[in-house]
């Protein structure tokens, strides 16, 4: 073991590494049950780190039944404590075993996908999007021989503009958006330029698995808010930033991404209101606010924001067209200038072409009027899916929109084992855990009725809830 293995970004949280090194090396089988593991002194000096810290990482996996103690001897490995063989460069395995990466779980292949938050691309107006990439290279002859600005077209910010003063009454200019390769790009780019090592970043609980993964790659010490299915609690979020004056909060109130919770009006007004008294920005991602099964949810932040304190983020990949890959993100001046510098470091800018298709397909008005279509497909398709776990003894909550089931387990789950075995058997699901930025949530898992048309999905419930019954001896 080399000290080179610990990363100085996250200092703070050594123990927590040491903890990681050593489980995944245990659950890979290079200690097998009952080896005992180096001494505390022994890792501290091939660490580099103090004997403090290694103690707490033993502490932590004696907690979470990894190792067990024998008197004056040392720590042990406790059985059942590695991964079955087939299990051990299993992606989706290693995805929940390392608690992030939810990209490993999305490029295994399966025949029912209950993982991929996207719309089915049966459901998309397919021949109808071809005949407009036909139209833009009319309109457009020269599209390819040339790139778009770093911060996007402007004919397509323009319209932008038009449609969130219309939809939203949004005060915003064309040099206040920056399109984006999808929501995820937008992530990084803030979290590049907002954050640096050691600054605090308040979180969902839980949350878009992604966001976990790229501030803690920035360093940020993540404090975790939770989300209930009537908001958030607004007296724990105001005493968090009073207590750890946090950079920014990252936020999905309209139909969370995993849960499905929508944050009402009056809870929106008043935390824009305390992000301006304690100077914490509000990140809001926005990936799917047509996708919705009865009343239209709640404006952004952003409408209620006067103060610059909310950047928002708006995706159009899961439901209009994802192969384009399309996002924007509105932000007062001062901000946008430093995210379009940080753009021009990763790339000459959103592709010229994807722009100009989007802006001509999305604001026509057929594909306004299919949006009200997928609504109703989408809608079907939930229910498919909870009728099918009716009888499971399951807990969710229905979301009034999205695209997914946020669903609690029995806490005698045997996840690893029911990740191992679905894969075998071309299911995928997202386990909870990589959505907790605490590495709890161990019952819940995400599945997403969005992706398999009607026969799919209900053959895929239908297997799935077999399975775990079979696992876990029920009739």
């Amino acid at each position: 073991m080399k000290r080179e293995v610990l990363s100085d970004v996250h200092s703070d949280k050594l123990f927590e590494q040491v903890y990681d090194y050593l489980l995944d090396r245990i659950r890979r089988g290079e200690w097998k049950a009952h080896d005992k593991l180096p001494s505390v002194r022994a890792l501290a000096a091939e660490f580099g780190v103090h004997r403090l810290t290694v103690f707490k990482a033993y502490q932590w996996l004696k907690q979470n039944h990894k190792v067990y103690v024998k008197d004056k001897s040392g720590y042990y490995v406790q059985p059942g404590s590695l991964l079955p063989p087939a299990a051990q460069q299993d992606p989706i395995v290693s995805a929940y075993v390392h608690e992030s990466h939810l990209s490993e779980i999305h490029q295994a292949e399966a025949a029912y996908q209950f993982s991929k938050a996207l719309i089915d691309p049966n459901l998309l107006p397919n021949r109808y999007f071809s005949e407009y990439v036909k139209k833009v290279f009319d309109l457009y002859p020269k599209v390819l021989g040339t790139y778009a600005t770093t911060q996007g077209d402007a004919e397509l910010r323009e319209a932008l503009c038009r449609y969130f003063a219309g939809r939203y009454r949004f005060d915003l200019t064309p040099d206040e958006l920056l399109i984006t390769c999808g929501s995820q790009e937008a992530i990084d780019l803030i979290a590049r330029v907002l954050v640096k090592p050691r600054d605090t970043v308040l979180l969902e609980r839980p949350t878009y698995s992604p966001a976990i993964d790229v501030f803690r790659r920035q360093g940020a010490q993540i404090v975790p808010v939770e989300i209930y299915p009537d908001g958030y609690r607004l007296d724990q979020v105001e005493e968090f930033m009073r207590l750890y004056k946090p950079r920014l909060f990252y936020i999905n109130p309209t139909f969370q991404n995993p849960t499905g919770y929508t944050v009402p009006a009056e809870q929106r007004k008043r935390l824009v209101d305390l992000a301006a008294e304690h100077q914490c920005l509000l990140i809001e991602d926005d990936p799917c606010p047509d996708i919705y099964f009865g009343k239209e949810p709640p404006p952004p932040f952003f409408a209620y924001d006067t103060s610059g304190y909310t950047i928002y983020i708006r995706s159009f990949s899961k439901y209009v067209a994802p192969g384009l890959s399309i996002a924007t993100v509105a932000c007062r001046p001062g901000l946008m200038n430093y995210l379009i510098k940080a753009k021009s470091l990763s790339d000459s800018g959103t592709p010229l072409l994807n722009q100009k298709i989007f802006l001509h397909y999305f604001f026509s008005e057929r594909m306004q009027r299919h949006l009200e279509k997928l609504r109703t497909a989408l809608a079907v398709r939930k229910d498919i899916m909870e009728e099918e776990l009716a009888g499971t003894g399951w807990e969710w909550r229905s979301p009034e929109g999205g695209f997914n089931l946020w669903v609690q387990l029995p806490e005698s789950t045997p996840m690893e084992e029911l990740l191992v075995t679905s894969r075998e058997r071309s299911i995928t699901f997202v386990p909870g855990s990589i959505c907790d930025p605490l590495r709890e949530l161990k019952p819940w898992i995400r599945m997403s009725y969005s992706f398999l048309n009607e026969r799919q999905l209900r053959e895929g419930v239908r297997r799935f809830v077999g399975l775990y019954r079979e696992l876990s001896g029920e009739k």
